[in-house]
């Protein structure tokens, strides 16, 4: 039997309409590539725990203090405290220094410089002038402290050498000729060592 015309046509149609599946996109390539297999759940992806910058994030503690240079009676020795230094095992080695402490509240630099040297050392005295500013950082505590230091030259009008309890281990009188060498810290070397001639 021979098929009417119109069944090939049909067939040779349904034919034509057969599309090519299309070339799927370079992105879509790589992402099917790397896709994790069906039956394997993905893993999430561990990162490495961030470590915060301590020095970035820690507080800033602005601190003033106030002291300095006593020199004696005789105009020949100067008064230093003299505290542990925490590093030595044998807790036998001394840090010198000059006696300073913090500003109270409704104090000026002078009261509080004052006040504390005769807590410090037992030693009253009153200002000659001025020997300077020292400000520097460091940290403590996770905090960043900046502290500023006023400092200057007095002269002893009375009182009896003690040294603080719990504050100071030991507090005594060197010949100015000696402070510098026996000052621990950097700073204060400097300052006493720009300040030219100490008894005036």
């Amino acid at each position: 039997m021979t098929p009417a015309p119109s069944a090939g046509g049909e067939a040779k149609r349904k034919k034509r309409r057969r599309r090519r599946p299309a070339k799927p996109h370079p992105q879509q390539i790589s992402a099917s590539t790397d896709a994790t297999p069906v039956d394997t759940p993905a893993q999430p992806l561990k990162k490495a725990p961030v470590k915060p910058n301590t020095s970035q994030y820690a507080k800033r503690v602005d601190e003033v203090s106030a002291g300095g240079l006593v020199i004696d009676a005789s105009g020949t020795k100067g008064l230093l405290i003299g505290r542990r230094d925490l590093k030595d095992h044998s807790r036998e080695r001394l840090l010198w220094s000059l006696p300073k402490g913090h500003i109270e509240l409704g104090e000026t630099p002078e009261q509080a410089a004052i006040r504390e040297v005769a807590e410090e050392t037992g030693i009253e005295s009153e200002i000659s002038r001025s020997l300077g500013v020292i400000d520097f950082w460091f940290m403590a505590g996770g905090k960043r402290i900046h502290k500023t230091v006023h400092h200057y030259l007095f002269k002893e009008v009375g009182g009896e050498l003690a040294p603080q309890i719990s504050e100071v281990d030991d507090v005594g009188w060197f010949p100015l000729s000696e402070i510098i060498e026996m000052l621990a810290y950097p700073d204060e070397k400097k300052l006493i060592a720009k300040s030219g001639d100490l008894i005036k």
